[in-house]
């Protein structure tokens, strides 16, 4: 019974929110991505999310291609084709038109004043290294199935049909992409197409979790506060899901905790705690920096101490003492 007991309480502490620190911003995330998620995976045999490719880790996120790992040759752009980039899975394009930001001034407009989109688009989940040609032409098309199409990118089984606006995945991630999909369709009330649904669900099933999966769910729960559910079988996509919308209600709690109208009382909640500026990528220690109190609300991210806020890319402001 202790036994039990202790498995239990492990398992509730690695998924407990008030113990996690999730990125707040995009650049943010693709540091942590390296850092926590993918640092020992740039010679890994899985490789990157569309060719299988190993690199090595260049600056804060980026990476070089070893195109010799996987036979990859470029379609058209051989500068891109050289470097890893952070793949949003479920593309930028596709759950900001779902946003009433976008309409009103685009991505941009989204990161300065939505949230919610802020938070899909540092999501964890939702980002994998990828060849950068590959990503590139991908841009915002959905996943489908590229019979008609002729290998583009050398031994990378990766396929981008332009005439019909869809990509398909190599094998190997297929099942990833399709339960990624899934949470982020799930998380933030997202409408994806019957036909869509269809394709997915049939990867989903074709292709199980494969160990290295599960480790990367474990590893991103660890730091998002949350596991994937349709990767843990907690949840399961059928036809005519209906998303539940957990990451949206989030959101708004959150952009009201950071709003300027912040009472005394929510401001003690942050007291002791390392404030870093999201814009400058600096950090503030509650004694020492004068300008701890001077970071402005939208831009605030807490951190528990120093070596996570580095962790994150973040410096000591040059005023602290």
């Amino acid at each position: 019974m202790k036994k039990l007991f202790y498995v239990l309480a492990l398992s509730l502490s690695t998924i407990n929110p008030a113990l996690s620190n999730p990125p707040s911003t995009f650049s943010e995330a693709k540091v942590i991505a390296k850092q926590k998620i993918y640092l020992d995976q740039a010679n890994s045999t899985e490789g990157d999310l569309y060719c299988g490719c190993k690199w090595t880790w260049i600056g804060k996120s980026g990476g070089r291609i070893d195109a010799d790992s996987c036979g990859l040759q470029a379609r058209k752009q051989d500068t891109r084709a050289e470097r890893t980039e952070w793949e949003h899975i479920v593309p930028a394009w596709t759950f900001g038109h779902q946003r009433q930001c976008w309409q009103s001034g685009g991505r941009e407009h989204c990161v300065s004043n939505d949230p919610v989109f802020k938070a899909m688009e540092a999501n964890l989940f939702n980002l994998y290294p990828a060849v950068g040609e590959v990503n590139g032409d991908r841009s915002n098309f959905n996943y489908g199935v590229a019979t008609q199409v002729e290998p583009q990118y050398g031994q990378c089984k990766t396929k981008v049909d332009f005439d019909q606006r869809a990509a398909e995945p190599r094998d190997e991630v297929k099942g990833l992409v399709a339960r990624t999909t899934f949470y982020m369709f799930d998380r933030y009330n997202l409408n994806m197409s019957r036909q869509q649904q269809q394709l997915l669900m049939a990867w989903d099933k074709q292709f199980p979790v494969t160990s290295w999966e599960k480790e990367r769910n474990k590893r991103i729960t660890a730091i998002m506060g949350h596991p994937n559910p349709f990767v843990t079988k907690e949840r399961s996509w059928t036809q005519g899901y209906k998303p539940l919308g957990d990451g949206v209600v989030i959101g708004v709690t959150a952009k009201s905790a950071q709003s300027p109208k912040t009472t005394t009382a929510s401001r003690s909640e942050s007291a002791g705690r390392i404030i870093g500026n999201s814009k400058s990528h600096v950090y503030h220690l509650p004694e020492g920096c004068p300008s701890y109190d001077k970071v402005s609300s939208k831009n605030q991210v807490t951190f528990e101490s120093e070596s996570a806020a580095k962790s994150a890319g973040y410096r000591k402001a040059g005023n602290c003492k």
